[in-house]
């Protein structure tokens, strides 16, 4: 899954009880560790790696270094990686001979862990604040969602629709965020991913229109099977079109639905204020 683009980082969702100190974001942690000391995790879930893409990541490394540090532990003879494989195995590539690494204790990464399985169980957390946990435990502990899922008690199927949430367009993930859309609705648009102009089509409907999620899921049904009977955007006074009419002209409008289309109402005081207002539409 790719890196989502996230409106926030992940520190608004860490626990507040934990020392800030061994989070892998402490710039102040970093250090130098020479590349031949360390060693793949034999329990990463990751067993192959894209060669074109190691290249690719190579090439980057030696115009521009490693910008993110892989994260270790220390062992009897060395280190072992715990996440960045995929940058070590690069950084080789790129002939360096040390790269940036923060070192952590099992017993660091072990409290690090059960404070984020703890936080994801906190009741008054969001599904996408869960879904940013999951992916934290996922991509910064190498943990499989197979594991997570045992962890929290949790079905493999749960904590995989979770992370799908990140998925989601950066103006869905938004109105998610926002609580503007429902977890239900957020899978609807997750179904046309791949399929830009019908998630906004959809977003849209279900905000201005206030649909259900049964609403959402027929739209997708409908979309996918190029039905004809496609719902139009209904109009409202809180619209983005009557909006927009509003601001221009600075003053009431009133949205009339009729049996077919509708009215735009706009109020006038005098012949003089008409006039002003049809020089603003102007």
């Amino acid at each position: 899954m790719a890196k989502p683009k996230l409106g926030r980082g992940f520190d608004a969702l860490m626990p507040q009880n934990i020392d800030k100190a061994i989070l892998a974001e402490d710039k102040n942690r970093v250090q130098k560790v020479l590349i031949t000391d360390i060693k793949p995790n034999p329990d990463q879930p990751r067993r192959e790696f894209d060669q074109a893409s190691i290249d690719e990541l190579a090439d980057s490394i030696s115009r521009h270094g490693v910008l993110q540090p892989l994260i270790v532990v220390r062992e009897v003879h060395g280190y072992k990686i715990v996440a960045g494989e995929r940058r070590w195995r690069a950084a080789q590539s790129a002939k360096l001979t040390h790269v940036p690494a923060i070192v952590r204790s099992l017993e660091e990464l072990e409290q690090v862990e059960l404070a984020l399985i703890e936080n994801i169980q906190r009741v008054d957390l969001s599904p996408l604040e869960q879904a940013l946990s999951v992916y934290k435990l996922q991509h910064q502990f190498n943990l499989t969602l197979e594991h997570i899922a045992k962890r929290l008690g949790k079905a493999h199927s749960t904590v995989s629709n979770l992370t799908r949430l990140l998925q989601l367009p950066e103006n869905a993930l938004e109105a998610l965020r926002q609580k503007k859309i429902s977890e239900g609705h957020a899978r609807s648009i997750l179904a046309l991913k791949g399929d830009e102009d019908a998630q906004n089509k959809l977003l849209e409907f279900i905000i201005n229109n206030n649909w259900s999620v049964r609403q959402a899921e027929k739209f997708v049904t409908d979309w996918k099977t190029g039905s004809k009977n496609m719902p139009e955007q209904k109009i409202t006074d809180n619209s983005v079109a009557v909006s927009r009419l509003r601001n221009r002209i600075g003053e009431k409008v009133t949205v009339k639905r009729l049996k077919k289309g509708g009215q735009i109402i706009i109020p006038f005081r005098s012949e003089k204020h008409l006039t002003e207002i049809v020089e603003k539409l102007q």
